[in-house]
């Protein structure tokens, strides 16, 4: 089979010939404007699958171009679909052949005008498919997972948030600078509205369950297909929100401002202006090297979210994944049914979900749940039954619970060491200490009061709201650490990803830094804890073993050559 791929060595054209490179019943030809560009892109890298360089000129003759290239398939990731001058050109090229088409479209009135093409592929039993991408095939298969159960979805909002150290290509940028602070159509309390392009703004974290997530992001609205596309599937659909998280966040408020400008009309476009922003995006990089997704539904008082999180470079390879999963069908047998529509039901979350495992990407949902339910339970959400029983038993806190063990304390030699232990009154060092720890719930929160060998320190730990939603706020008197719990194969791992004093936010290269775990050995509950800070170097590290006191036998606590071995000697 002969794929032409339109932008094949662009940001995310060249991304779908490496997820399609190790196939080798495939040729794909690598064509843009610029035949050295695809020469080098080709030489670059091995692959199994025929690579073949092209020139391709869009705006030249398609159909003739089309002609002397004989490909099976063309898929135009290309763009920017919103300002092409005949953006349907080499669609009606690939009608003019019979040659099957995808793309990765962007664009909501060009997804939502390939309607009238339906006829025509279908007498030429071929298919038209727009949109192919994140935005709305991925939406739209996650929307069908999210709201199985429910008796009609209310509302649906979804966002993107790239790593900051993605490179986007040119024609990324003149994507979003088309529709900055120009308007468009959406639903918005059920009735037809109009929105302007990145002057809505949302704050959202995406939250795997389990994963350390992504910094709360602020997301603005774009013009995505899905606004127009979305409400045909689901007629009861009141509101439809899409929006992309843009870091660094500086960055991303200055955007807004232009598109305000634009609104105003301050300014007729910033379409001028897309190689200066295409600069400044190629410059401005801070920041945690991930990316990630969310789509939330909501019908009735249910609401449902899924999230996702793609690690380093594995991110912009999404947007291609569906345009390789419906290739990879095509050889096998499969295609999809002929005519011209938007792609939203020509493949599942399933098929996502197998291209997933293959990259650094982690999924999952969560839903509503009852505050009353245990801290660690609501935040850990469907993750929670992978923790090991001893680990569910001791956090499945519903009034009051006690447990004792024992346990090793190290302390600090610095006097800043000494002097922040003994502020927050850490235990001294010993070996073979014993400890106990009370367990209760005040007014939401949990607090822990822990007692080594007779001295007590205590901490609260509640769920974070708003920049710190899905993180663990534990509270030592005016200190605040924000956590991720964050399961590690047979580990829960707590990662610090905020720090406040006094309720003023501090930057996290200042924070507390340490290495916090539970795990089970032995049937028990195990905990090791170290507690550092750039400046002061270790403060306090303390690890052993705890059993629920209704559990604790005269037995269970051993001698300290079972504390040793229990925690595998350097634990």
């Amino acid at each position: 089979m002969r794929v032409l791929i339109l932008g094949g060595y662009g940001t995310f054209g060249g991304r779908l010939v490496r997820l399609l490179a190790a196939e080798p019943r495939l040729t794909l030809i690598v064509a843009g404007r610029s035949l050295r560009q695809a020469q080098a892109f080709c030489a670059a890298g091995a692959a199994q699958a025929a690579l073949v360089p092209a020139a391709f000129d869009r705006d030249g003759d398609a159909e003739a171009q089309l002609a002397a290239l004989a490909p099976d398939i063309v898929v135009d990731a290309s763009g920017p679909f919103q300002v092409y001058g005949d953006p349907y050109r080499v669609v009606r090229a690939a009608l003019a052949r019979g040659v099957d088409y995808l793309d990765l479209a962007d664009g909501s009135d060009f997804v939502a005008g390939i309607a009238p093409f339906d006829a025509p592929a279908k007498s030429c039993g071929i298919f038209v498919l727009a949109g192919a991408s994140s935005f709305p095939l991925l939406t739209a298969a996650v929307v069908r997972r999210l709201s199985a159960g429910m008796a009609c979805v209310e509302a649906v909002s979804a966002g993107i948030a790239p790593s900051p150290h993605v490179t986007l290509g040119l024609n990324v940028i003149r994507s979003i600078a088309s529709y900055c602070g120009k308007p468009f159509a959406r639903i918005r309390d059920g009735k037809p509205s109009v929105g302007y392009g990145l002057t809505e703004s949302r704050r959202f974290t995406i939250a795997p369950p389990g994963c350390v997530p992504l910094g709360n992001r602020r997301f603005s609205l774009v013009d995505a297909p899905d606004l127009k596309v979305l409400p045909a599937l689901w007629p009861s659909l009141r509101e439809v929100w899409i929006g992309a998280g843009t870091v660094p966040e500086s960055l991303h408020r200055v955007l807004n401002l232009c598109a305000w400008a634009v609104r105003l009309r301050l300014l007729p476009s910033l379409l001028p202006f897309a190689r200066a922003m295409h600069g400044m995006t190629r410059r401005l990089r801070w920041g945690e090297h991930r990316g990630g997704m969310f789509v939330a539904v909501r019908g009735g008082a249910l609401t449902r979210s899924w999230h996702m999180i793609a690690e380093g470079d594995d991110g912009p390879f999404i947007p291609s994944m569906a345009c390789a999963a419906i290739i990879r069908r095509c050889l096998d047998g499969a295609r999809p049914a002929p005519g011209a529509r938007a792609a939203t039901r020509d493949i599942e979350l399933d098929d996502y979900e197998t291209l997933f495992a293959q990259c650094a990407i982690r999924t999952g949902t969560r839903e509503t749940l009852p505050a009353a339910l245990p801290l660690y339970r609501r935040l850990l959400d469907n993750a929670y039954e992978a923790l090991p029983p001893p680990l569910q038993a001791m956090h499945d806190l519903r009034d009051a619970l006690s447990a004792e063990g024992r346990a090793t304390v190290t302390r600090g030699k610095g006097w800043l060491a000494r002097l922040a232990a003994a502020i927050v009154g850490f235990p001294a060092a010993g070996e073979n200490l014993p400890v106990r720890v009370d367990f209760t719930r005040e007014n939401g929160r949990e607090r822990w009061t822990r007692n080594f060998a007779g001295r007590t320190f205590h901490s609260t730990q509640e769920q974070g709201r708003g920049r710190s939603e899905w993180l663990i706020c534990e509270r030592f008197g005016p200190l605040c650490v924000a956590m991720a719990p964050v399961l590690d194969e047979d580990r829960l791992r707590l990662v610090a990803r905020r720090w406040s004093l006094f309720g003023m936010p501090l930057p996290r290269r200042l924070a507390p830094v340490g290495n916090a775990y539970e795990y089970a050995a032995d049937g028990r509950f195990h905990f090791h804890v170290e507690i550092g800070h750039p400046l002061a170097g270790l403060i306090v590290a303390y690890r052993g073993f705890l059993v629920p006191r209704d559990c604790a036998r005269d037995d269970a606590v051993p001698r300290q050559e079972g504390l040793t071995a229990a925690t595998g000697g350097r634990h």
